[in-house]
């Protein structure tokens, strides 16, 4: 129908004008006749050929608008070239443009995935757009739960409401404590995902740290070291007045002094090994560790002093035990700091029982065991056992050579391993102390369903 409308208007003057002149015959029928037959042609056929090149021209647009390629077909009617040619040196132009901008998204997605700090974009209802690897690594499944952190969500809200940069100082109790520093920046106009906020968080978990731990380390050392300084001290007032010239008096109190001295040394070690732990707790190990060699390993390095104290060793490892996930040298602290303390404090002649098994809790995991048959803690200290310096019987654990650190050494590493430390003991009985470690992910794939 529209085909035959523009026909009818493109043939129409013409037409009428042949019927009038026939009818006044200025012209004769016949050849009006066919004029008229031929026009009617013409017109019918130029508007066909209108009709398509009107759709070629209009699929260009369509095609530019929606950001598609061009298809190389062009007008033909002379008029509608000119338009068709336009048309398409300004689809190329617009894909070009539409190139960059999908490059300059793509480069802004990099760097974005790249940062080193967690990087989360936030929406109009404050859902979460997109986060950079660093967030999931961070967050992962907890990221909704992170948001939600009353000071993090009132940085969020204030930044929406005013427009303006917020900054906010969040801390993570769990799973271990982590302290981080949030910079929320409103986006107007939204970005391209339709994103209306960068959330950064910043972890100053290691400088806070640091802070902290040169605080404490001046406070323990200067209260720790105090004692055996004194009697050094004391000792060598004593060698240079009294004992000047008693040579028995002289190896006594060289023999103390250089069980003091070793105790100082033992005590800075523990320290300074105490404030490497903790500055790195909050990073999860990566490696895989065979349980099963190392406590065969430093089983056979406690032969010595458990031969001293005439304790025997029960050790139970299955053969077909899972490697974990952690840090081999600071498991091998734990273990050596448990059976240190196993030795320590166990009864003379008695045993001390090393076990591994296969324990799953939220996930699969391996569960150490370290047993003595001491004389047991009272229930009251069991709470404290893992703080700094916290003795249940200080003279005794002096005299047994402990700085009071092993055990925190311990929670310490535990937590950044994410795993759990238990402690069970009942007087008269002895002392049972549990660490339970997540299997590596190796091996928990390999388990049946």
């Amino acid at each position: 129908m529209r085909v035959l409308g523009t026909a009818a208007m493109v043939a129409g003057v013409p037409v009428v004008t042949l019927v009038v002149l026939a009818m006044m015959q200025q012209i004769a029928p016949g050849p009006a006749l066919v004029t008229i037959a031929a026009t009617l042609i013409a017109a019918v056929l130029l508007a066909i050929r209108w009709y398509r090149d009107l759709e070629v021209l209009t699929d260009s647009v369509r095609r530019i608008a929606a950001d598609e390629p061009i298809t190389p077909r062009r007008p033909e009617l002379p008029g509608l070239q000119g338009l068709g040619a336009d048309l398409e040196r300004l689809g190329r132009r617009m894909a070009g443009r539409a190139h960059l901008v999908d490059q300059l998204r793509r480069a802004d997605g990099t760097v974005a995935e790249r940062l080193p700090d967690p990087l989360i974009v936030l929406g109009e209802d404050r859902s979460v757009r997109r986060a950079n690897s660093a967030a999931r690594a961070a967050f992962g499944a907890d990221m909704p739960a992170v948001l939600r952190h009353p000071d993090l969500r009132a940085a969020i809200d204030r930044a929406f409401t005013s427009g303006l940069n917020q900054t906010a100082d969040v801390t993570l109790p769990v799973p271990v404590p982590r302290e981080l520093h949030a910079a929320v920046v409103p986006m107007d106009p939204p970005i391209a995902d339709g994103g209306r906020a960068i959330l950064v968080l910043s972890d100053r978990t290691r400088e806070r740290a640091v802070e902290r731990m040169r605080a404490d380390f001046v406070a323990n050392v200067s209260h720790e070291l105090r004692t055996p300084l004194a009697s050094l001290i004391g000792f060598i007032d004593t060698l240079r007045g009294p004992a000047a010239d008693d040579p028995p008096a002289q190896q006594r109190f060289l023999g103390i002094m250089g069980e003091q001295a070793a105790r100082m040394n033992r005590l800075i070690d523990d320290l300074l090994s105490l404030s490497r732990i903790e500055l790195i707790e909050h990073q999860v190990p990566s490696e895989t560790v065979e349980l099963r060699e190392l406590l065969t390993r430093l089983a056979a390095g406690f032969e010595p002093r458990l031969q001293e104290r005439s304790i025997k060793l029960d050790l139970r490892i299955p053969h077909d035990l899972p490697p974990v996930t952690g840090d081999a040298d600071q498991l091998t602290q734990v273990v050596q700091n448990l059976l240190d303390n196993a030795v320590k404090y166990g009864r003379a002649g008695g045993t001390v029982h090393l076990s591994l098994s296969v324990a799953s809790r939220t996930r699969p995991g391996i569960l150490l065991t370290v047993s003595d048959e001491g004389t047991g803690i009272p229930r009251e200290h069991l709470p404290r056992l893992t703080e700094r310096f916290y003795r249940v019987d200080t003279s005794r654990s002096r005299a047994a050579g402990g700085t009071g650190l092993g055990l925190a050494i311990v929670k310490h590493i535990v937590n950044r391993h994410r795993g759990q430390l238990s402690i069970e003991s009942e007087e008269g009985i002895g002392t049972t102390v549990s660490v339970w470690l997540p299997q590596a992910a190796r091996a928990t794939s390999e388990l049946p369903a």
